[in-house]
């Protein structure tokens, strides 16, 4: 099948999606590149455009070749030439089962989680109830009409949204002004609100392999900058640390491994996954599941990758090959 790399999208974490395909294509130097722009038409680009593209965190990021038409059209012609996509996209559509299910109607296959698993995974809310289901710990959620309450009996909470990426949006509520903000917000999107859990930050990917069987990568401990991991400590603050693997003992890097196996069945992912937690002093603490982790030469997905000895060619063709067998399993279905 011929490889294309579709990146770009039309919400707030195209920047990221860009940043991401630079390292897709680095590793897959032939693939096609075909960027999906903000106004959900397609374009091809070239590698010499993206690799030009200095500051892809920061600078929007132009498509140099022919327009393929809409994005229904752009997968209709995916079908039809029988191309498997490498999804290197980020929230929204992209990652929300929209695009999956546009895929999977067509027997395109693509890299990643199903259109059911995605859709699951995005809602924050969802997904934390499967991972709860599915064995995992996490804090309760408090109502909007609670936060009050809450805040005098737990001190500190934080608010996020529910279907966007926790890098826009991030809300720590410290005092009852700060309730103010998180009703704001909540005003034009739904916000989760839990308890802010003291400790750690720490992520940890799953990945499967070519039988269906599930590994989890190393741990990683993450000190953000002025202690919000939000886009600006992720992809722009130099005074972020990332250790990989984290510093947590042996216990508690199992526990975190054990964890993440659990949330990325619970919720039916496929392919790869990245669970993010508190390490709290009672244990990991789930905080949510991501079906299209950053890919970016700095991202934390490649450092696990990395720490475990997998090359990052080596996962991509492996999730192409994944991809390609499952949309040959359900045509034959």
């Amino acid at each position: 099948m011929r490889t294309t790399i579709l990146f770009g999208g039309s919400n707030k974490e195209r920047l990221v999606s860009v940043a991401s395909t630079k390292a897709l294509h680095a590793a897959l130097p032939e693939a096609d590149l075909w960027f999906w722009e903000a106004d959900d038409t397609v374009h091809q680009a070239s590698g010499t455009a993206l690799v030009a593209h200095a500051k892809p965190f920061e600078e929007p990021f132009t498509a140099d070749g022919p327009r393929i038409g809409t994005l229904v059209e752009a997968l209709d012609r995916a079908r039809a030439e029988d191309r498997v996509l490498v999804l290197g996209l980020h929230g929204g559509r992209a990652e929300n089962g929209e695009l999956q299910l546009m895929c999977e109607l067509r027997g395109v296959p693509f890299t990643g989680s199903s259109s059911a698993a995605s859709h699951l995974a995005f809602d924050k809310v969802a997904a934390k109830r499967f991972a709860v289901l599915g064995g995992v710990t996490a804090a309760e959620g408090v109502a909007l009409d609670d936060a009050e309450a809450a805040l005098a009996r737990y001190g500190r909470l934080i608010a996020k949204p529910v279907k966007d990426g926790s890098s826009f949006g991030l809300i720590f509520v410290n005092a009852s002004q700060d309730l103010v903000a998180v009703k704001a917000a909540a005003a034009t999107e739904e916000y989760l609100i839990e308890p802010f859990v003291t400790g750690t930050e720490a992520t940890c990917g799953v990945l499967e392999q070519a039988d269906g069987s599930l590994i989890a990568l190393p741990p990683i401990e993450i000190l953000p900058a002025d202690g919000a991991f939000d886009y600006f400590a992720k992809y722009l603050a130099a005074a972020t640390k990332e250790i990989c693997p984290g510093r947590f003992s042996p216990e508690v890097t199992a526990a975190l491994q054990t964890e993440a196996i659990k949330a990325h069945r619970a919720l039916s992912c496929g392919g790869y996954s990245r669970t993010d937690f508190i390490v709290s002093a009672n244990g990991p603490v789930y905080l949510e599941t991501n079906t299209l982790p950053g890919l970016t030469a700095a991202s934390l997905y490649p450092k696990a990758l990395a720490a475990h000895g997998i090359a990052f060619v080596d996962f991509l063709n492996q999730q192409i090959a994944l991809a390609e067998g499952r949309s040959r399993r359900s045509r034959v279905r």
